[in-house]
C-alpha cells in the first residue's frame, strides 16, 4: 500500500487475482476494449447477449441466482458483499459458463462502504470538493477490496423540495454547486480512468429530474420545462458526464408524460447525442416492469422492447426481470438484434475496461486490511466536522467550556443509536464500530464530568422498503415504555448541569420511500425540547436528520442549534469535537431552509417576478423569507468583506472577467469562512434568477488574518439556456456580482459584456 500526501490509501487494497490461463471464452487483447467487445459479440448467442443486460438483486443468500449465473443468463449481480460470495459467483461465470465472461458487481456505496461519510447532502454542506473526491476514493477503495466493480452512485438530482425523501442522497438546490461536487465525485471513485486500482465505475443517477417530482411525492410524475432542464437540472450530469462517468442510471418516473427508462429522446438524444455520454445506462430497480403500472406498456415484451430501443442498455431487477423477454421480441420481429448488440457492446466494453477478463477475482484474505484502515476513520471523522453548519448560537454558548459541568445529559433518540448516527443507504458498516454522540462526548470529556444518556422518544415508522431486512428495525415500545422513557429523559435533564438534546429524523425517515407530508419533527420530539427547555438549564440542540426541518418552536426555545445531519461512522467524535471547540464549525447550508411546508419550493435562485421588493410578503400569515439561507452557516469566530474588484468593467462575449474580494477573520478564533460568488443578469432575451452562484471558496483563517480571494467569469458562468433560441446563449449588457458568506451577500460590483 502506498500513501497520498492527504493521509488516503493512495493505491488502496487487494488487487484482484488474474484468471486462470485455461479459463474460457476469454478474448486475446485486441487494440481496444471496444474491439475485444466486438470479437466477443460475434461469437455469442441470442440467450447469452440478454444475460449480459440482465442484472438481478442478491438480498440474503446468493443460492436462488446460482443457476441464471451458470447459464450464462446474468452479466451482473448487485447487493453482494462477502468476497468469498463474490468469488465463488464470479468462478461459476467465468469457469463454467461457455464464454466465461465475469460478472460486473454493484453496490449502493452512496457515503462509504464499511466506513461511512456524511450523509451526500452533510457533505455538500462542507462545500470542499478536494475532501468529497477523497472520501469518494475511500469509498471505492473500500468497496473495490471486497469485489465490487461499480457504484449507483453519486445521486445528483437537483431538488427544491424537502419533503422529497430522497434530498438526503443529493447536493441540495442549487446546479453550480451540485456540479462541482458532481466532478469530485466521480474523480474519487473513478481515479484517473475506469479500471484504475482500487476504484470503481461510477454511475451518476437519476437521468433526468427526479428531484422535481410533484409534491416531493417519491416516484411521482415530473414536468419541466427546458429551460429548468436545461439550466437547472442537467448541469450536474453534464459535469460527471465530462469527468469520465462510466455508467449512468435512468429514473423511475415519467418526464413530461414519458417514462425516463424507455425515453428516446432522454436517453438517446440528449445523454449519448447532446452530451457525448458513451458508457453504458442501466435502469432503477424493476423500473422497466413498472412501465406497465404506469400505462406505457401493456406487457413485459413491449416494456423490454422500449427499453432497451430507447438506449437503457441493463435492467436492474428484482427477479427475473423484463428483459428476458426480448429473447422472443427478436425472434418475433418485433426488435433488431443489432439493438441488443448495441447495449450488449457497452456493457462489455465497460469489463473490459475494468480488467474483469484478466483479473475477475478479489483476495479475502487481504480486504480486512483495507476495511478497518485507520486513514479511513481518520478522514471520515474530518469529513463529519467539515460538514456541520452552526445554525444558532445565542450568548454564544458554543463552544462548551470542559470542566464546567459536573453532570451532563445527551438525550433524544439518536443519541445513542449508531444507525441513525450513520444515516440512510449504509449497509456494510458495523454498528459496533459507530461512534455515537453519547459515546463521543463521554469520551471526550474524559471523566472530568458524569455523562448519561436517554432516548426520550423512539423514531421507528413502519416501512415496505426493500432494505427494511438489511437494517432490522427494534421492537417498538408500548404506550407505556414510551411515557416512561419520557419521563426518564427529562428527570435525566433535571439534575444534569448541561443538555445535550439530539433531535431530527431516524434512519428511515429520509431516503427512497421516505417522502414526508409535513416538515415537523416527528414523534414527540417538539414536547421533549418544551420540557428541557422549561427546566431553565444551557441547552444545546444538535440535529441527525435529512432534510430541512419546522424548527421555529426550537429556535425561540433553544440557544444553540447545530446541524450534524447523520454524519456517519465518526459522528459522536465530530460532533464532540465542534461541541467542546477543538474544531470551529464551518460548513454551509446546500440548500433553502423554510420555516414551514406551506413555502415550498422555496430556494434562492427564483426570478424577481412582478414587484422584487415584496418577496419578504408574499404571505399574510408568515414571512416569505426562509428560517435560514442558503449557503448560511455560522462560526465561533466572525469574518467581514471588503474591497471588492474587478479587472475590467467591460469585457467581451469571449472574454473572462477577474472578480476579487478581501474577506478577514475579525473575530478571536481560527475559523473558516466559504467565500460565496454570486451574479445577475439584469436584463436580456429572458429573465433570469435574481442571484446564482458562481464560485466558492473555503477558506481558512486565524484571527486577524486576511486574504484576496479571486474568482474567474467567463462564457460558462454568464451563458444560459434560452427556450427562444432553443440553445445556449450569452447576452450582452450589465452584470450585477456579490461576494460574501451566503447567499445574501451584500458586497457588490457590476460589469458589463458586450
Amino acid at each position: 500500500m502506498s500513501w497520498s500526501g492527504t493521509g488516503v490509501l493512495a493505491q488502496t487494497g487487494p488487487q484482484p487475482s488474474a484468471v486462470p490461463a485455461s479459463a474460457p471464452g476469454v478474448a486475446a487483447p485486441l487494440a481496444s476494449p471496444e474491439a475485444r467487445a466486438d470479437a466477443l459479440i460475434a461469437r455469442m448467442t441470442l440467450e447469452e447477449k440478454v444475460g449480459q443486460i440482465s442484472q438481478q438483486f442478491v438480498l440474503g443468500s446468493a443460492a436462488p441466482v446460482e443457476a441464471r449465473v451458470r447459464a450464462g443468463g446474468l452479466g451482473s449481480l448487485l447487493f453482494v458483499r462477502d468476497p468469498v460470495v463474490i468469488n465463488r459467483l464470479q468462478h461459476m461465470a467465468v469457469e463454467e459458463t461457455r464464454l466465461g465472461i465475469p460478472l460486473l458487481f454493484g453496490y449502493d456505496v452512496v457515503h462509504g462502504f464499511r466506513t461511512i461519510f456524511p450523509v451526500p447532502l452533510g457533505m455538500a454542506a462542507t462545500w470542499d470538493p478536494d475532501l468529497v473526491e477523497q472520501s469518494q476514493a475511500v469509498a471505492a477503495a473500500e468497496a473495490r477490496a471486497t469485489g465490487i466493480h461499480w457504484t449507483f452512485a453519486p445521486m445528483l438530482d437537483i431538488t427544491r423540495d424537502p419533503r422529497w425523501g430522497r434530498i438526503v442522497e443529493g447536493p441540495g438546490e442549487d446546479p453550480y454547486l451540485g456540479s462541482v461536487l458532481a466532478r469530485a465525485q466521480v474523480r474519487g471513485f473513478q481515479g484517473e480512468t475506469i479500471g484504475a486500482p482500487g476504484r470503481v465505475i461510477a454511475g451518476p443517477k437519476h437521468f433526468i429530474g427526479y428531484g422535481a417530482s410533484e409534491g416531493g411525492r417519491d416516484y411521482d410524475s415530473v414536468n419541466l420545462s427546458d429551460n429548468q432542464l436545461y439550466n437547472v437540472y442537467l448541469p450536474p450530469f453534464v459535469a460527471a458526464i465530462e469527468a469520465g462517468a462510466g455508467n449512468v442510471m435512468s429514473a423511475y418516473m415519467e418526464l413530461n408524460d414519458v417514462p425516463a427508462v424507455a425515453n428516446d429522446w432522454l436517453l438517446n438524444d440528449l445523454l449519448r447525442g447532446e452530451l457525448g455520454f458513451e458508457g453504458f445506462v442501466v435502469s432503477d430497480a424493476n423500473a422497466v416492469r413498472s412501465l406497465i403500472p404506469q400505462d406505457f406498456s401493456l406487457d413485459p415484451m413491449d416494456a423490454a422492447v422500449r427499453s432497451v430501443r430507447a438506449g437503457n442498455d441493463m435492467e436492474m431487477s428484482l427477479g427475473t426481470g423484463a428483459f428476458g423477454q426480448l429473447i422472443d421480441a427478436v425472434r418475433q420481429g418485433r426488435l433488431e438484434e443489432a439493438i441488443i448488440d448495441r447495449a450488449v457492446r457497452r456493457v462489455l466494453v465497460a469489463k473490459f475496461r475494468m480488467g474483469l477478463f484478466e483479473q475477475p477475482y478479489t483476495d479475502p484474505a487481504l480486504t480486512e486490511g483495507v476495511l478497518s484502515a485507520p486513514a479511513h476513520r481518520d478522514l471520515a471523522r474530518v469529513a463529519a466536522e467539515r460538514s456541520m453548519v452552526l445554525l444558532q448560537n445565542t450568548g454564544g454558548l458554543l463552544p462548551l467550556e470542559r470542566g464546567a459541568h459536573r453532570r451532563v445529559a445527551v438525550i433524544g433518540p439518536m443519541a445513542d443509536s449508531p444507525i441513525d448516527t450513520v444515516g440512510p443507504w449504509s449497509f456494510a458498516d458495523k454498528p459496533d464500530e459507530t461512534v455515537t454522540l453519547y459515546e463521543g462526548v463521554k469520551a471526550e470529556l474524559n471523566g472530568a464530568a458524569e455523562v448519561e444518556t436517554a432516548p426520550g422518544v423512539q423514531l421507528r415508522r413502519g416501512t415496505a422498503s426493500m432494505f427494511a431486512a438489511l437494517r432490522p428495525q427494534p421492537r417498538r415500545w408500548t404506550e407505556a415504555q414510551a411515557d416512561e422513557e419520557f419521563a426518564r429523559a427529562v428527570e435525566l435533564a433535571g439534575r444534569s448541569d448541561l443538555i445535550v438534546l439530539v433531535v431530527g429524523e431516524d434512519f428511515y425517515m429520509s431516503g427512497e420511500q421516505a417522502s414526508r407530508v409535513s416538515l415537523s419533527l416527528p414523534g414527540r420530539q417538539q414536547a421533549l425540547i418544551d420540557a428541557v427547555a422549561a427546566l431553565g438549564k444551557p441547552v444545546v440542540m444538535v440535529m441527525m436528520n435529512g432534510r430541512p426541518l419546522d424548527i421555529r418552536d426550537a429556535q425561540a426555545k433553544v440557544p444553540a442549534i447545530l446541524e450534524a445531519w447523520h454524519p456517519g461512522s465518526e459522528g459522536g467524535a465530530a460532533v464532540a469535537n465542534v461541541l467542546f471547540g477543538d474544531v470551529n464549525p464551518g460548513g454551509k447550508l446546500p440548500v433553502t431552509w423554510p420555516r414551514e411546508a406551506g413555502q415550498i419550493p422555496l430556494y434562492y435562485a427564483h426570478n424577481a417576478t412582478k414587484e422584487p421588493a415584496g418577496v419578504a410578503t408574499r404571505y399574510w400569515d408568515e414571512a416569505s423569507t426562509p428560517l435560514y439561507p442558503f449557503g448560511y452557516g455560522l462560526s465561533y469566530t466572525t469574518f467581514g468583506f471588503s474591497d471588492i474588484a474587478i479587472d475590467r468593467p467591460v469585457v467581451a462575449r469571449d472574454g473572462r472577467i477577474t472578480v476579487s474580494a478581501v474577506v478577514t477573520n475579525t473575530g478571536d478564533r481560527t475559523g473558516d469562512e466559504t467565500v460565496q460568488l454570486y451574479i445577475h443578469q439584469q436584463a436580456g432575451r429572458a429573465t433570469r434568477p435574481v442571484r446564482e452562484l458562481k464560485g466558492f471558496r473555503r477558506v481558512t483563517l486565524a484571527p486577524g488574518e486576511s486574504r484576496t480571494v479571486t474568482f474567474t467569469l467567463g462564457e460558462a458562468e454568464l451563458r444560459y439556456w434560452s427556450a427562444a433560441e432553443r440553445g445556449w446563449v450569452m447576452d450582452p449588457g450589465a452584470f450585477d456580482v456579490w461576494i460574501g458568506g451566503d447567499s445574501r451577500a451584500e458586497l457588490h460590483t457590476t460589469f458589463e459584456v458586450r
